[in-house]
């Protein structure tokens, strides 16, 4: 595993309209900006061999500067590029400033600050073994399919997975992903779901029940406390 090059694209071009028009990665968690606490998962993953992250234009120069000094402190350098309107642009922009030597693609939304390092290496290791691997928690709820207001039938939670990120793929994989959406003009909600447009396999690895997408003024609520957590493990 040592051998491998890894490039983490971290997508944090979103607008926060869930969270009342603020920006949720640069919102302060302990007075430090969301999207810092989950570049640190990545620094302290050793298969990590480069981070691109992708803002809007009018957040580069405000990335910049927290991403250099935070880099430094590491001895890490990020890239920070310009997003595109939806988070599948801005995927893709940052994969195309990517070497094709490298071997593996890892995606991971800046709003999961609780990602751990030994998450981010078991995704890798799935994906190194068979192309693409998501990290997937089982479902507690009774899941039904509805139309309009009316119950259609009840999906047995065994066979259903709640997606998390680092979504982690083969260079070639991603690559072939994005030009068949392009052919077929395709969007996904995630990359692997481009990656199942494609028709190639994508195994699953346990994710953590404290790798929360911080999305509503509610999520924070619930980082702070899963912070606290974070902090007494240390």
């Amino acid at each position: 595993m040592s051998n491998l090059s890894v490039a983490a694209i971290i997508p944090a071009a979103g607008h926060g309209v869930r969270m009342g028009s603020h920006k949720k990665q640069f919102d302060s968690l302990d007075g430090t900006p969301v999207i810092i606490h989950t570049l640190r998962k990545f620094f302290a993953c050793p298969e990590i061999t480069s981070i691109s992250i992708a803002v809007p234009k009018g957040d580069l120069d405000r990335m910049l500067v927290l991403t250099g000094e935070e880099g430094a402190r590491h001895d890490k350098m990020v890239a920070v590029m310009e997003g595109g309107t939806r988070r599948q642009d801005s995927v893709e922009i940052c994969f195309r400033s990517v070497e094709p030597s490298v071997d593996l693609i890892a995606v991971h939304d800046a709003v999961r600050p609780f990602v751990t390092p030994e998450l981010i290496s078991a995704a890798i290791q799935e994906a190194s073994r068979t192309g693409a691997c998501i990290p997937g928690i089982l479902t507690v709820d009774t899941v039904k399919q509805v139309e309009r207001n009316r119950v259609l039938s009840t999906i047995p939670r065994e066979r259903l997975v709640l997606a998390q990120t680092p979504q982690v793929f083969r260079y070639d994989v991603l690559k072939r992903a994005f030009a068949k959406a392009h052919e077929d003009g395709f969007q996904g909600t995630d990359e692997a779901s481009l990656v199942e447009h494609l028709g190639a396999e994508i195994t699953v690895v346990k994710g953590l029940e404290r790798n929360i997408k911080i999305t509503t003024p509610a999520d924070m609520e619930l980082a702070k406390y899963y912070l606290r957590l974070e902090q007494q493990s240390f």
